[in-house]
């Protein structure tokens, strides 16, 4: 049961602005995003008697304030936007401005199960930076492989070709700083390793899986899939039957995982290559039969690190 004596505020975060409202108690009001307007924030959020904080994740912009908040002894919840969007749908909610966002975070807050939330875990901010920094060099890479698909000219091609070895090489020193940083933490490296242990899952996406999905182990494999925006939804009102879709979610590790998925499905994993030919024999096209195996294999990754133990070739069911 949520506790309706608990106040609940919501922020709404920008660049520079922070719109905050708090539950059921006066008008919303705003602060800058910065040091200072955190503070000023904590001081007022403390005076009108809020203690658990619910903020939409927007990129990197609510960081800073989460983190304040947090030491500051209040309960930060991170909400992922789909949620805030399906309780404005749920409660009929079309208009859209900064203030009513705030007003919809909180109210959303309030109603969360505070036991079904956990605060998020600050060591991964860095991490994911630096996971972020290793994808933005990966399409720097796939952008000159394109580029020099149309050049002709053998000096510009040996520019490019320079370029590409460059970034080749920064690309791997980065994952090689990055997984020592990872390793220096007892837990995320005994998550790493779980991982690693699935045929299919390489360094590479096991950072991204732990990094971009701390939830893993503690939700159901339906959830972890939504999360990761790769459940099928499923379009049907009445006699109309439209096609079954993915959509929301994580992109950076949904973009990971289905990566991971094409090579595992026809080389790596006997579970994986099993799942897309019996797919494909069914008629599914070639890329629905990879964003399948590629749930499939956050079902395994899921599976592994809620059993702590490492996969068997043995069917795993969660």
């Amino acid at each position: 049961m949520v506790d309706d004596i608990t106040r609940t505020a919501g922020i709404d975060t920008g660049k520079d602005r922070l719109d905050v409202a708090v539950h059921g108690w006066g008008g919303p009001f705003a602060v800058e995003n910065t040091p200072a307007g955190w503070q000023s924030l904590a001081d007022r959020l403390s005076h009108e008697g809020a203690q658990r904080v619910g903020i939409e994740a927007s990129g990197s912009y609510e960081r800073g304030v989460a983190r304040h908040l947090q030491a500051a002894g209040f309960t930060v919840v991170v909400l992922q936007p789909l949620q805030v969007r399906a309780f404005a749908k749920l409660h009929l909610r079309r208009a859209k401005s900064d203030r009513i966002d705030a007003l919809l975070i909180a109210a959303c807050t309030h109603v969360l199960d505070p036991r079904q939330t956990k605060p998020a875990d600050p060591r991964l901010d860095g991490l994911s930076d630096q996971l972020t920094f290793v994808e933005q060099v990966e399409a720097d890479i796939a952008r000159l492989k394109t580029r020099l698909e149309h050049i002709r000219d053998e000096r510009l091609r040996d520019i490019v070709i320079a370029d590409i070895k460059r970034l080749r090489a920064r690309r791997a020193d980065e994952l090689r700083r990055l997984i020592a940083a990872l390793r220096s933490h007892a837990d995320l490296a005994g998550r790493f390793d779980l991982m690693l242990s699935v045929p299919g899952i390489g360094e590479r996406t096991a950072l991204a899986l732990v990094l971009r999905m701390p939830e893993l182990g503690r939700v159901s494999r339906e959830q972890a899939a939504a999360l990761a925006g790769l459940a099928p939804f499923v379009q049907q009102s009445g006699r109309w039957t439209g096609e079954t879709r993915i959509a929301g979610g994580r992109g950076r590790l949904r973009r990971s995982l289905y990566a991971a998925a094409l090579p595992a499905a026809f080389r790596w994993n006997p579970a994986l290559k099993a799942l897309y030919r019996r797919l494909v024999e069914r008629g599914k096209a070639h890329t629905v039969a990879v964003v399948a195996c590629a749930r499939q294999l956050l079902v395994f990754a899921n599976t592994v690190v809620a059993r702590g133990t490492p996969w068997t070739e043995r069917p795993l069911t969660p």
